[in-house]
């Protein structure tokens, strides 16, 4: 009894001089190379393995805890309780405000750093607590058949770039040593549907679409230091991402220096064996994994069987050690060695989660997404003198789905359509409310009579989440998650159809949608038309302050708005021909970038575009000459030399200016010569082609307010 009362009292001290030693993985004043060497250097092989997967296991010896890797925050913390929810990422995109962006991804690492610290402190180690995001979406929206289309940032490579920059500084800070939290780009690379086939797809794509369209975007956020790379599920001109030399060796790692971590789509290695068929054993593709750059995975396979390709020879520690090393890198750099007491954002608790100011950004991010589409004889801002008694109808007026998007956290907060509306026109006014129809029944509807009794109908309908999304959670899509056509339910037409048989006062449309849909077939039922993606917790509130006009609408559309898909190649064609409005010749209903303001902007140029020090640089005047205040968003386009495979023109500068009535403002832009370059499949090489090039500047892809030649020698 007295051996085992010693050797426990031993074992206690042992444990104790371990948690009070200062290893020197937890010495702050040492550069993070030596800290990543100590660490490797005092774990086992087995610990060491152990922290492959994104369930990473506890090392109590070291006081190390466990850690799951795997959180979200595409618009907003997500999954992890309450935390404020921002505009669905394509509604951003929508904004063409990348400052903005920047300040709400902000909002969200601080949301994020109070949530680890309140679970740290409870000795919680929960999925979605973590700091390490696996956002954002940067994949290019090729195809609006996609349903996960909502989560990017559209269609344009430059958008896209600019964007998810922005969110990854506000996410990750500006130290690039101390981080306040982790993101991620994915999915690397080439990912945008089928869904029903992602596991199992082989995208083919030339080298010269991979680099200028596919890649584009990746590459800035590299150059912006994104922590993390997340390889997607499906292959490329025949090898599966995540053991894809040419994507992960050849290109990220060695063409762009990326120093962070590459970590798997969940589930992805499965794949190379049970779809991909790539290696027979999950063992081999544990291996090749490993060889070819991945360092963490979400699944298994790399914690079960990394030991046993050493042992078959196929792997050795030093290949362990490499991978290991990228994935401590950043645990380091997010303080998950050091004294807790010293990190500068210990004081982030309760009180910086959904507090005011994140619900104002929130509120100002979906006021500046929403697009205003049609607004026949300016009936909007509404005139509450004018239309005193409102009618809100349809499935979406008070749907929380209608929202939040997917990839959503919870909110206490959250005001819909109809909640929004109602506050804003205050008690004197009548509103009234009814559901109308579902998103099935096309021939019994409600609210009809009580439209025609009402000055004007808000009829607010379209898609949520069930209808469009990722494989296995939009369970009412008729094609795996993906769209088939470009119309809103069959329901919803009709009852738009229905109301308008049915009264002869002004119907007001709000489109509920993650990507294009088909306004065509709706235009003719609704005197204006706005489309509010999925807004956000404020969605009611922003809405309701363009209805009214407290704020001009100037969201623009970050995809190309199509009559049909009937226009487009196969949508398991990832070839750029045709596709978007850099490649697309055909008549469409809205063209990127397209959006319309309660009030007016003149165009002059200031300064004509000129050549100087490897730079095209102009300056333009912009007034506004209508009766509101209002922002314009001035965007810039290239048009090529009419050479083989060059894209029609591509938008390479923007720039979002508030102007109140009768001001004037010179707005300067500077495009730097290298972003004209394309990829010259000769030379396998980027290329500046010579000839003439014309700069167009106005307020969507087919708007030429302003254009002049430049010629490049």
């Amino acid at each position: 009894m007295i051996r085992r009362i010693v050797f426990a009292i031993a074992l206690f001290v042992s444990i104790q001089s371990n948690a009070q030693q200062k290893f020197l993985f937890r010495d702050t004043t040492q550069t993070i190379d030596t800290r990543v060497n100590d660490l490797l250097h005092k774990l086992t092989l087995e610990e060491k393995i152990s922290f492959l997967g994104y369930q990473s296991k506890a090392v109590d010896r070291l006081n190390i805890p466990a850690y799951n890797w795997w959180n979200e925050a595409l618009h907003g913390v997500a999954r992890a309780g309450n935390a404020t929810i921002f505009p669905q990422a394509i509604g951003m995109a929508a904004s063409f405000n990348n400052d903005l962006l920047r300040e709400c991804a902000n909002a969200i690492s601080t949301e994020a750093r109070a949530k680890y610290n309140l679970a740290s402190q409870s000795g919680n180690h929960f999925q979605y607590m973590g700091l390490t995001f696996w956002s954002p979406n940067i994949n290019i929206f090729r195809d609006p058949r996609w349903g996960r289309g909502q989560e990017t940032y559209g269609e344009d490579p430059f958008l896209t770039g600019v964007m998810g920059t922005a969110f990854v500084q506000g996410i990750q800070g500006d130290d690039p040593l101390h981080l306040k939290a982790s993101a991620c780009a994915k999915h690397y690379a080439v990912h945008s549907g089928p869904e029903k086939e992602r596991h199992g797809f082989n995208a083919i794509v030339d080298e010269k679409d991979l680099r200028e369209t596919y890649l584009y975007a990746f590459h800035k956020l590299v150059d912006a230091h994104v922590e993390s790379v997340m390889t997607a599920y499906n292959a490329v001109n025949g090898e599966p991402c995540s053991i894809n030399k040419h994507l992960l060796q050849d290109i990220l790692k060695n063409e762009w220096h990326f120093k962070g971590h590459v970590v798997t789509d969940c589930g992805a290695l499965d794949d190379i064996y049970t779809a991909h068929k790539t290696y027979p054993t999950t063992v081999e593709v544990a291996a090749a994994a490993i060889k070819n750059g991945v360092d963490l995975e979400c699944g298994s396979i790399l914690h079960n069987d990394v030991m046993r390709a050493i042992n078959q020879k196929l792997l050795n520690q030093q290949d362990v050690d490499s991978a290991l090393s990228h994935i401590l890198r950043t645990e380091i750099k997010l303080g998950f060695f050091n004294d807790s007491t010293t990190s500068s954002y210990k004081t982030y608790l309760a009180d910086s989660i959904a507090n005011k100011y994140h619900r104002m950004l929130s509120r100002k991010m979906a006021e500046q997404s929403m697009v205003l589409l049609k607004n026949d004889n300016n009936i909007l801002p509404l005139n509450l003198k004018k239309y005193p008694q409102l009618m809100i109808v349809g499935p979406n007026a008070s749907s929380l789905d209608a929202l939040l998007g997917n990839y959503h956290g919870v909110s206490d907060n959250a005001v819909n359509f109809v909640e929004g509306i109602t506050k804003a026109v205050g008690v004197g006014a009548r509103v009234e409310y009814d559901q109308g129809c579902d998103y099935k029944d096309t021939t019994k509807f409600g609210g009809i009579w009580a439209a025609g009794n009402a000055n004007i109908t808000i009829a607010c309908l379209g898609l949520t989440p069930v209808y469009e999304g990722e494989e296995g959670d939009a369970f009412l899509s008729e094609y795996g998650a993906d769209r088939k056509t470009l119309s809103i339910p069959a329901a919803h037409i009709a009852y738009l159809k229905a109301l308008r048989k049915g009264t002869k006062n002004p119907i007001i449309l709000v489109i509920n949608s993650g990507s294009a849909v088909d306004v065509t077939e709706l235009a003719p039922y609704a005197d204006a038309i706005i489309l509010a993606w999925y807004p956000g917790e404020e969605g009611g509130d922003a809405l309701a302050d363009i209805l009214f006009g407290k704020v001009s609408p100037s969201g623009h559309l970050p995809v190309t708005f199509y009559k049909s898909v009937d226009q487009l190649p196969a949508y398991n064609n990832y070839a750029m021909q045709g596709r978007t409005y850099r490649y697309f010749n055909g008549e469409v209903e809205y063209p990127f970038g397209f959006g319309m303001s309660y009030t007016k902007f003149d165009y002059a140029w200031s300064h004509n575009p000129i050549i100087k020090h490897d730079s095209i640089s102009f300056s333009i005047n912009i007034k506004n000459t209508g009766n509101y205040n209002g922002d314009e968003v001035a965007q810039m386009y290239v048009y090529y030399p009419r050479i083989k495979g060059m894209p029609i023109e591509e938008l390479k500068a923007f720039k979002r200016i508030p102007l109140k009535i009768n001001e004037e403002r010179v707005i300067s832009f500077s495009v730097a010569l290298s972003e004209l370059k394309k990829w010259d499949d000769a030379t396998n090489a980027w290329k500046l082609y010579s000839g003439n090039y014309t700069i167009a500047v106005g307020s969507n892809s087919s708007d030429e307010k302003l254009s002049a030649q430049i010629t490049i020698k």
